[in-house]
């Protein structure tokens, strides 16, 4: 899920923009297509970013460490102690489902908003 979302586009520029307080975003939706004779493009969504909170901060560590070549092994050890202090499930290292990380990582960076 991490590897997935470190190589997201849209994700990776909104957290480098989430780092500067105050900054709005325009955010562009994909031009949709039903048939091939319909297809419409919703209008760009702006959006003023506040400070980012720690789970947000730590993702974007994350995939700043994933995105550099020389680094090497990247452990996500910081942002999953974010994690736990939002979902205390993940305390203890049992095994969860994937997608419940996912939700939980991105409830929890929306929370912060």
């Amino acid at each position: 899920v991490l590897q997935n979302l470190s190589q997201t586009p849209v994700l990776r520029e909104l957290l480098k923009e989430a780092k500067m307080p105050g900054t709005t975003v325009k955010i562009e939706s994909p031009e949709l297509c039903m048939f091939s004779c319909f297809c419409f493009k919703q209008e760009p969504q702006l959006i003023k970013l506040d400070q980012p909170g720690p789970l947000t901060l730590a993702m974007h560590q994350f995939v700043t460490e994933m995105q550099e070549t020389k680094k090497g092994v990247v452990t996500p050890k910081e942002l999953f102690a974010q994690v736990c202090k939002k979902a205390i499930r993940f305390k203890g290292y049992q095994q969860q489902d994937s997608h419940e990380l996912l939700r939980y990582l991105l409830d929890g960076m929306r929370a912060e908003e």
